[in-house]
């Protein structure tokens, strides 16, 4: 699947009140297993004498690195591929042309990189993500990752007069912070998550996307009528459905309502919100408007039914085009809108949108080149390597622009417009990347993956899912986060 899709990605982390202005790609992490929470509280490794010693500070060279000292890169190797990173480390290698960067791209992460951290040994700059991601929290908690507050406040790549701070969207910052001000992740990619669905279908059925629910049933009913479902989803997955299950759960009830949820306050499931939404969702099942089986198929066969004409509507984020690029046919005209609302009565405006940072990359703390790692960060941080980014995997990146010049495909123009219409009504729902387990298998699998096979109902949904986040509240083992 996609590089930063639900199945491969996410992280930890504490933002602002998350009704966020953006201006244009997450998933979820893996739960650690025993040996990697073993390893990473010994701290391990002795770094005493191996630290690549400082170079000299110069304009071209705002942080320092040693122009002679080696660094080394492991990148994710997912559906982003990796094209994009080794340009980049062609620009380092240009700039410190005595230095040869040791790049390697893996799937696993965590396997590869755990004895490393655990002998004090680790690469200089990761791409922590994929389904064996390593745990944010803990790599912080027990001082594995490195502040990239220097980072933020050197000069950006492009204009010396702008931090890279300053050339980034809105909340990037935000989201690669745990408990207070150091910013221990640096997310690269920017992930739109919605409802993704072909233009020329919708225009086949003589309609227009739906608003209010009301609208979306009358869309669903056509789409019947000519033997194409609404929906598809990754029933395998249900954790799918949040992408726009939850923006619409903000657009109805308002962010009070995710906040609430993500804080995991006593009773926050049990909002008329969120009992609405599910009623909604629940209401494709009860009708018939959900591609018969699709609680049997994986996210990429779900995707390739959707891609096929199968189904009208499917919920995913912007990796989707990358993804599904091989079956989705040339004339599709791949869209993607904000969820559907309920009807006028929603206290946000239609647009309501979830976007937010995806694809995590971090310095160790050990890193024998930290330095070399920021530089190699701040490189992939400019309009180049941003434009360079888009241009290969259809996705945007953290800094703020980097679309100019370049014709965007179909998927992409979409999120961009999406996000333009959503305006300030962008929301960053938190529950994927602080409460893993709790978001895939008891929210996703056994709650609205049972709502949606119709094997519960919404109130016995909601009632589950609260017990879930009850239990999860009381854990003392779970560390706990809040909105600030």
């Amino acid at each position: 699947m996609g590089s930063n899709s639900a199945e491969n990605h996410g992280t930890e982390g504490v933002g602002r009140r998350d009704l966020i202005r953006r201006s244009a790609a997450l998933g979820l992490i893996s739960v650690p297993t025993m040996s990697f929470l073993s390893a990473c509280a010994s701290s391990g490794g002795d770094d005493s004498g191996d630290k690549a010693k400082a170079g000299k500070k110069t304009a071209k060279n705002p942080l320092g690195v040693n122009d002679t000292a080696g660094m080394e890169f492991v990148l994710f190797d997912g559906g982003f591929g990796k094209e994009y990173a080794e340009d980049a480390v062609k620009i380092y290698e240009k700039n410190f042309p005595k230095v040869k960067v040791k790049f390697s791209a893996t799937q696993k992460i965590q396997s590869t990189l755990q004895p490393r951290f655990n002998q004090g040994t680790p690469p200089d700059l990761v791409d922590n993500s994929g389904a064996e991601q390593m745990d944010m929290g803990i790599l912080s908690s027990k001082d594995q990752l490195t502040d990239l507050t220097p980072l933020l406040d050197a000069p950006s790549y492009d204009d010396p007069d702008k931090k890279v701070r300053d050339t980034l969207r809105p909340g990037i910052v935000e989201m690669g912070q745990l408990d207070g001000d150091p910013v221990w992740i640096m997310y690269y990619a920017y992930t739109v998550y919605g409802v993704w669905y072909s233009q020329k279908a919708l225009d086949s059925l003589d309609a227009e996307y739906p608003q209010t629910w009301d609208q979306m049933l009358a869309v669903c009913a056509k789409a019947k009528k000519k033997g194409m479902a609404g929906w598809t989803y990754a029933g395998k997955y249900p954790y799918y459905l949040p992408f726009s299950l939850y923006p619409m759960i903000g657009k109805v009830g308002g962010v009070e309502v995710l906040d609430a949820i993500d804080n995991l306050e006593p009773n926050a499931w049990k909002h008329p919100a969120v009992k609405a939404c599910f009623e909604a969702y629940y209401e494709l099942y009860k009708k018939g408007y959900v591609l018969k089986g699709t609680p049997g198929l994986d996210h990429i066969q779900s995707q390739t039914a959707w891609a096929q004409g199968k189904a009208l509507f499917i919920p995913n984020g912007s990796w989707v085009e990358n993804e599904s690029a091989s079956v989705i046919p040339k004339d599709f005209d791949l869209s993607v809108s904000a969820p559907t609302g309920l009807d006028s009565s929603d206290k946000l405006p239609f647009g309501t949108i979830w976007a937010s940072g995806g694809e995590p990359f971090i310095v160790p703390a050990k890193a024998k080149n930290a330095a070399g790692g920021m530089e190699q960060l701040r490189i992939m941080l400019s309009e180049a390597s941003s434009k360079n980014f888009t241009s290969k995997v259809k996705s945007l990146t953290a800094y703020n622009g980097g679309t100019d010049g370049i014709t965007l495909t179909p998927g992409l123009k979409s999120g961009v417009a999406a996000l333009e219409l959503a305006g300030e009504n962008v929301v960053n729902p938190r529950m994927q990347d602080w409460y893993v387990q709790l978001q895939k298998e008891k929210i996703g699998v056994s709650g609205l993956g049972e709502m949606m096979a119709g094997r519960l109902t919404p109130a016995e949904a909601i009632k589950k899912i609260q017990a879930f986040a009850d239990e999860t509240a009381k854990d003392d083992s779970v560390k706990h986060y809040k909105h600030q």
